[in-house]
């Protein structure tokens, strides 16, 4: 009776396998989810911690017009050049003619100067 039940279990030794196998998978991953859930407290991130740059939006509201330091065109602040200006680099200007004034030239690839 041993020896029939044995080969019984031999004959199926795949499937047995591969229940093990499914089985080990879900325990291994149901305890690595419980690990994960458990350090998630120990390295919170507090986002209102973090202290951002303040900027004059009163100065860039007021003033259209935006040059580079280190050039000499303006644009318009819509422009697609104005926006590739580092915002250390930054001069505003309220009027082209206080943009000229000051040496700068519009800018030709800005539609609308």
């Amino acid at each position: 009776m041993l020896r029939e039940w044995l080969n019984k279990v031999k004959s199926k030794e795949n499937d047995i396998l591969l229940i093990f196998t499914v089985l080990a998978v879900a325990v291994i991953g149901f305890a690595l989810g419980r690990i994960s859930a458990i350090k998630e407290g120990q390295f919170k991130i507090n986002v209102s911690d973090a202290k951002l740059p303040e900027l004059d939006n009163t100065l860039q509201a007021a003033s259209p017009f935006v040059g580079s330091k280190e050039g000499t065109v303006y644009h318009l602040l819509s422009c697609r050049g104005a926006k590739s200006i580092k915002e250390s680099n930054k001069i505003y200007f309220g009027t082209k003619e206080e943009a000229e004034k000051a040496g700068y030239r519009p800018a030709a690839n800005c539609p609308g100067l």
